[in-house]
């Protein structure tokens, strides 16, 4: 299990109950829990944690981490239109506007500097994958560190695993944010590149450009992206792609057989990022 989560029904009304497992580190929940308070309180619809009557958010229960946030209703899409495009776009720029003065700063523990470590540890193994995949990584991570734009000013607080599962739409519009236990301080643009990998491409892992200028247009309308960043959007695309392609791999190499959590693919992401690296910045619409 990574994470145990529970609908309380009370007579106050609906919270979940979440009991932290193996996924995050008890000793940054404080950071994880105050940052969805600070954008709860900054009209952002996040769950907002519950704080007991001596004023703490974090408790023990059966010997494990615990908090109580509100309920956020509505459902995911299962199926993505450019409307939920252009819908997620909006949050994620109000998200990263409304996380300016949250002042605590995280490290992105899944970052690029990450990645060469995340690779080893699947290395050995990568191929009975699919042959070859191993030496297809190593020559796609070189080149995808070599290019990373690591002088980009315009960073702060991200979600970092914004796909549709962790958004809620109520009567077409973004009734809530979910799961910020990836959340980091890290390039905003960034942020903006795990969505158009995890919105914009279709089961074919064809990408859909309308969906990703849906995506940009209304990302742009809140906080507009400076051009730098836009120029360095397609090698933070290949990143995300990377970030999302080890860290399956290494889970669907390493899960047991009687986990209570689906095995992802990971060569879903081998195509998402054999399309970044032959794509240019016109297949983004900039």
């Amino acid at each position: 299990m990574e994470n145990s989560n529970f609908l309380l029904r009370t007579t106050e009304g609906a919270f979940i109950l979440t009991l932290f497992e193996k996924r995050v580190e008890p000793r940054e929940l404080p950071w994880f829990l105050g940052l969805m308070e600070h954008l709860a309180t900054h009209a952002i619809n996040c769950p907002l944690p519950v704080r007991a009557a001596d004023g703490q958010a974090l408790r023990c229960l059966r010997g494990r981490p615990a908090s109580i946030t509100t309920f956020l209703p509505g459902v995911w899409p299962r199926l993505v239109g450019e409307d939920h495009c252009a819908a997620v776009g909006e949050a994620l720029a109000r998200l990263h506007l409304a996380g300016r003065d949250y002042a605590p700063l995280r490290p992105n523990a899944l970052g690029p500097e990450s990645w060469p470590a995340l690779l080893d540890r699947s290395r050995i193994r990568a191929d009975e994958v699919q042959p070859g995949l191993a030496d297809e990584l190593q020559a796609a991570l070189s080149s995808i560190l070599a290019a990373w734009p690591r002088d980009l000013a315009e960073r702060g607080h991200i979600h970092a695993d914004l796909f549709p599962d962790n958004v809620f739409f109520l009567d077409g519009r973004v009734s809530g944010l979910i799961d910020f236990y990836f959340a980091a301080t890290d390039l905003f643009a960034y942020d903006v590149a795990v969505c158009l990998n995890a919105w914009c491409f279709e089961p074919d892992y064809r990408f859909n450009t309308d969906k990703a200028q849906a995506l940009l247009a209304s990302y742009g309308q809140i906080r507009r992206l400076s051009e730098a960043e836009r120029a360095a959007l397609p090698v933070l695309c290949q990143g995300a792609a990377m970030r999302f392609l080890l860290t399956r791999l290494f889970d669907w190499l390493n899960t047991p057989a009687d986990a209570l959590v689906v095995r992802k693919d990971p060569l879903d992401y081998l195509s998402r990022l054999r399309f970044h690296l032959s794509a240019g910045g016109a297949a983004y619409g900039i």
